[in-house]
């Protein structure tokens, strides 16, 4: 078992979109039991597979009362695939965490998760908290999405420190350009400057995620966005495998 942190320090970046495809491919493309768990109070991940769980403002409860995560579990329609969403009580989830004083609680449930899913897929809210030091505990792997600019270096540099704060061995992160628009100067020097770092990029199918609530793979899968994430599940699987 894996568990893949998709994580920034600011929102806009496309962190959810990115969550729910690799999530998409892991279960269809690679054939892994996967279980997408969303930690945003936000809900996106939820929404871009059709699923409103606001209505239980329940999923809080697995991190204070002990609440099994299996009676959260939605599917959603693709094999292999299903979704822990989020509701309005993650609100709380930072003061939650920090009361209990458990401050392995999202790895242990990831570790009990695990007999039942070969990869957990975490969206994970854009903060610097208890949260944050918990999904760094828990990770086998963080993916980091910096879209082209000046101050991705700097956004890169927060995440690294924040895992090596909170973590005596430190896992692997894998950054990601994202929202690239090769049309703009900046984004192509982004790309020159970090030639090997996967690139989704801004394209009208991955903004399509949002209207058709589905994955860019299942309606539009030889678009060049549906290429960049099955590249990224390839580096994030080669990254898993060999550290």
């Amino acid at each position: 078992m894996a568990v893949v942190a998709v994580y920034s320090v600011k929102g806009g970046v496309g962190k959810t979109t990115i969550a729910a495809n690799l999530a998409w491919f892991s279960a269809m493309v690679s054939r892994r039991r996967t279980l997408l768990w969303d930690l945003d109070a936000a809900g996106g991940s939820g929404f871009l597979f059709g699923i409103d769980a606001q209505k239980r403002a329940a999923a809080g409860a697995i991190f204070d009362r002990d609440a099994e995560p299996a009676s959260l579990i939605w599917q959603t329609g693709y094999d292999r695939l299903d979704l822990l969403p989020a509701d309005n009580s993650l609100r709380d989830l930072d003061n939650v965490l920090t009361r209990i004083g458990k401050k392995k609680r999202l790895a242990k449930l990831t570790d009990t998760l695990s007999h039942d899913y070969e990869r957990i897929v975490l969206d994970c809210p854009p903060v610097l908290n208890e949260i944050s030091a918990q999904v760094m505990r828990a990770a086998t792997c963080v993916i980091v999405p910096l879209p082209p600019s000046p101050l991705s270096a700097r956004a890169f540099e927060i995440v690294a420190k924040e895992i090596r704060a909170n973590t005596k061995r430190p896992p692997p992160i894998l950054p990601v350009l994202s929202m690239v628009d090769r049309r703009r100067a900046l984004h192509l020097q982004a790309l020159e400057a970090n030639p090997n770092w996967p690139v989704i990029p801004q394209a009208s199918a991955v903004e399509q995620c949002a209207v058709r609530q589905a994955p860019v793979g299942a309606f539009a899968p030889n678009s060049p966005a549906a290429r960049g994430f099955r590249q990224l599940w390839t580096a994030i699987e080669r990254k898993l495998t060999n550290g």
